[in-house]
């Protein structure tokens, strides 16, 4: 017997690994800089630069990257900026990895530090941690029908799919100007910047892929006036863009990460000539997957009273939506500033990551446990140097709703700021009010023995002939006429006639008269 068979997409994991990388590096104060005093603010980034992939692991070289917003030491204290870079070179094994295979590659600072030796040398210590992985497309052939299927009665079962639609990688290029307020100088020096992608909205289009965001920007410059004033500004710059996505559908479920991996600010003049433009040129990686929800009608059994029908299966995990939900997460909360014991004036500027700790299924949800790492860039009451920050984290708790769920079913959840800001309660207190997108698709996984071939053989006429040719059945829990013929070697059609039966629906203990089709 020959099977019409439909194909199914699904994506699987194949393999994946994470690894962590510590640095403990002195490093000298470039000549051209003024000797370090207090630090005040620093970042880190992590800058890929390639990933060989070989049999078994992956080499992947790039460099963590630092930036320090400092005082300088002296009689005369201004601020300054220094940047560095620490090289990285390191394997990651695979298991099962092949060379042409294409990696996902993740990464998270869990700790950056920079302690001050002297003024002319510092200590970098960081510890990043990498996450690989390789997704392989999995091609699931599902059995329909028969070809011929004339004396066979079929059993099928409509089941629900979660197909893969789309998997593509892309870029996407985010320029925007940003012109200064005319109360504000033009700009001598920029000191330090930071740019975040906040409230994401992201939907799947006919051909193409929408994103909607803001660009939130901050600047610390110096003016132009003699006494370089320091000045410094912070906007959030919505913007809209599409990218080609063959395929996609209105219909289908985006499931997409987007990572930011590079970010630029320079300062153009504007139509005057003067220094009092910012252009920002940033680019987001995307990584597409789209699903479709579709429904199969999965050939399950096979039988005639002519022939005896071998069925052979293979086990298959197939893939169904439970739910999407995207879920919104409020967090309030106060942190007290520690030092230093001068007022504080006004807060400049507050950035947050969210960083996730622990996820686990309970009851009809997923409980998300994480915290918000915040820096904050604030003003004290020192007339000669009024700069300071503070490093925080905040920590939450939230479960995005997903009725029916199971330790067997399997999530993707999707994490960003909506909103944050912070405000001064007091001189000592700031208090911080965040909204997190915690975007969750859960899909139920269903082991299932799939049909992959049937074959015949003759029926054994002495078990047969051993069988009664009339029989009274009494209907069991869970039969249905199609299980009572195939047991007995007639057909569902015979037992409905010769019991006047309206439908095919039986209930336990109805009694059946059932006559063998076979002698």
């Amino acid at each position: 017997m020959e099977l019409m068979k439909k194909n199914l997409h699904q994506i699987c994991r194949k393999s994946d690994a994470e690894t962590q990388i510590t640095f403990d590096e002195d490093f000298n104060v470039p000549d051209a800089k003024p000797d370090v005093g207090r630090m005040i603010q620093k970042k880190g980034e992590v800058n890929l630069q390639e990933v060989q992939v070989s049999e078994g692991h992956a080499r992947i070289t790039g460099s963590l990257d630092f930036y320090l917003l400092y005082v300088s030491d002296g009689d005369v204290r201004r601020i300054y900026n220094l940047d560095g870079s620490l090289p990285i070179d390191e394997n990651i094994n695979l298991d099962g990895l092949n060379s042409g295979d294409k990696i996902c590659l993740k990464w998270e600072m869990e700790d950056l530090s920079i302690h001050l030796i002297n003024s002319r040398k510092l200590n970098i210590r960081a510890l990043i941690t990498f996450y690989a992985y390789v997704e392989e497309i999995q091609d699931i052939q599902l059995p329909t029908d028969l070809k011929e299927s004339e004396g066979v009665s079929v059993k099928k079962e409509e089941i629900p799919v979660l197909e893969l639609g789309v998997h593509k990688k892309d870029t996407m290029r985010i320029k925007k100007e940003l012109t200064l307020a005319s109360n504000k100088p033009n700009i001598h020096t920029i000191l330090w910047q930071d740019m975040q992608t906040r409230a994401l909205d992201i939907r799947g289009l006919d051909g193409k892929v929408e994103i909607k965001g803001e660009l939130f920007v901050f600047c610390l410059y110096s003016g132009d006036d003699e006494d370089h004033p320091l000045q410094y500004l912070e906007q959030a710059l919505p913007w809209q863009q599409e990218v080609d996505c063959s395929g996609s559908t209105t219909d289908m479920i985006p499931n997409i990460d987007v990572t930011m991996t590079q970010c630029n600010m320079e300062v153009v003049p504007d139509a005057d000539g003067e220094e009092r433009v910012l252009q920002m040129d940033v680019v987001l990686e995307l990584d597409m997957k789209l699903y479709k929800e579709n429904s199969c009608s999965l050939l399950q059994d096979v039988y005639t009273p002519k022939k005896k029908c071998i069925l052979t299966t293979e086990p298959r995990v197939l893939e169904s939506l439970l739910v999407k939900n995207y879920s919104k997460c409020k967090v309030n909360d106060r942190v007290n500033v520690q030092e230093p014991s001068n007022k504080i004036l006004q807060i400049c500027h507050s950035e947050g990551t969210v960083k996730i700790d622990d996820t686990k299924v309970v009851q009809n949800g997923i409980q998300v446990d994480g915290i918000i790492q915040l820096r904050i860039l604030y003003i004290i009451s020192d007339d000669d140097m009024p700069f300071y920050s503070m490093e925080t984290a905040v920590p939450f708790t939230h479960m995005v709703e997903a009725p029916g769920i199971s330790k067997d079913c399997k999530y993707h959840l999707r994490s960003d700021i909506e909103q944050l800001s912070t405000t001064m309660i007091d001189s000592n207190d700031i208090e911080v009010k965040a909204v997190l997108n915690l975007n969750a698709i859960v899909m139920r996984e269903r082991p299932m023995a799939v049909v992959s071939e049937i074959s015949e053989e003759p029926l054994d006429m002495e078990e047969l002939r051993s069988m009664p040719g009339i029989v009274c059945y009494l209907v069991q829990d869970g039969d249905t006429l199609w299980d009572i013929a195939k047991r007995f070697y007639t057909t569902v059609d015979e037992i409905r006639a010769l019991n006047e039966l309206e439908s095919d629906r039986v209930k336990p203990m109805d009694s059946l008269m059932l006559v063998k089709k076979v002698e």
